[in-house]
């Protein structure tokens, strides 16, 4: 099984750090964007001034705004944002070819249907080969080539294998597996608690409070995953623990600085004002609480986050709460 070009669908922040590392791993990439802006600037400048700032792209990205381009490509990422996917698979179906790798790299849970990402790849482009990638990597420090390490899933090993073979590079590490749903899962929900966490921060509540909302997270992480069919130990990995740890312990996280300024006193409104890249906790904060409460799934900090945006709680409403909860068995 051999790759030598790369389709990214999606030339925000994230795929064009993905188009960036696959370049490095020595493949061809044609980056697809929907911004006339974005492409103008990667013709003219090698950079995405929009959403990457400062990153001279590799000379083997080409870039297009027609997913046309795309059809000859060996191994396709898809990278826009999850509330987004339906729509792009459902535009690219005309140009997959029956079997091909598409590897999703968005995180998050449809609103409405409730379904992950591969659900919804099953029901655009059935014949495509699925996979996930998720893990603990800032676009703007893969697309600079810093040391990185992410889960690529794939419930067929032996393609797990090889995608990760032909993404891998000098400082970007795919390790494989075949738990897609637990992939997904611990991507989805992270980006959720990384708001609690950034509220924690916002509202100094000092570090102890920090570890706790990252703990009790994975929990629910645990919780959901194992509901929905995948693994516990899968999100003990990259994809769970690694991402959770992350996006929960740095500003560089859109959902943990949404967070932040919660926790300082903005309103949802004014702390989402300017914002050009999505939070995708913020867009999948009510879908995480739905599918929650539909699989009978005890998630209070999702529950929270979700009530504190969508302006049901207010933030000393929410601690509250979550401080007041019955006393339990750590391992419930």
């Amino acid at each position: 099984m051999e790759f030598h070009t790369a389709g990214v669908i999606g030339g925000g922040a994230w795929g064009t750090a993905l188009a960036q590392s696959a370049a490095a791993a020595g493949l061809a990439v044609v980056l697809q964007a929907r911004e006339p802006e974005v492409i103008e600037s990667i013709r003219a400048r090698r950079m995405n001034d929009a959403f990457l700032p400062g990153v001279e792209l590799d000379s083997a990205i080409n870039v297009t705004s027609d997913l046309a381009d795309l059809a000859d490509c060996d191994l396709i990422l898809a990278v826009p944002p999850a509330q987004h996917m339906r729509a792009t698979l459902q535009a690219f179906a005309p140009y997959a070819r029956p079997g091909l790798p598409i590897i999703l790299c968005s995180k998050g849970i449809e609103r409405g249907s409730l379904k992950l990402m591969t659900d919804v790849l099953a029901e655009t482009i059935p014949s495509a080969t699925a996979a996930v990638l998720s893990g603990p990597s800032f676009a703007a420090e893969v697309a600079r080539g810093l040391p990185s390490a992410v889960t690529l899933a794939c419930a067929d090993a032996a393609m797990a294998e090889a995608l990760a073979g032909a993404l891998s590079g000098p400082v970007f590490r795919p390790y494989y597996a075949d738990d897609l749903i637990g992939a997904e899962t611990g991507g989805a929900l992270k980006n959720v608690l990384a708001i609690a966490c950034g509220i924690v921060e916002g509202r100094e509540l000092g570090r102890s409070a920090h570890a706790a909302v990252i703990t009790r997270g994975y929990a629910e992480i645990v919780r959901v995953a194992t509901a929905l069919g995948g693994k516990a130990e899968t999100v003990a990995g990259l994809c769970g623990v690694g991402d959770l740890v992350l996006t929960c312990s740095s500003p560089q996280s859109r959902n943990m600085s949404l967070g932040l300024a919660l926790g300082q006193g903005l309103s949802v409104e004014q702390a989402l004002e300017g914002k050009r890249s999505v939070a995708e906790g913020y867009e999948s904060a009510p879908a995480v609480r739905e599918l929650t409460r539909k699989l009978g799934v005890d998630t209070p900090i999702c529950e929270a986050t979700a009530a504190v945006l969508a302006g049901e709680l207010t933030v000393d409403q929410a601690i509250e709460s979550l401080m007041s909860r019955p006393l339990k068995p750590e391992r419930e």
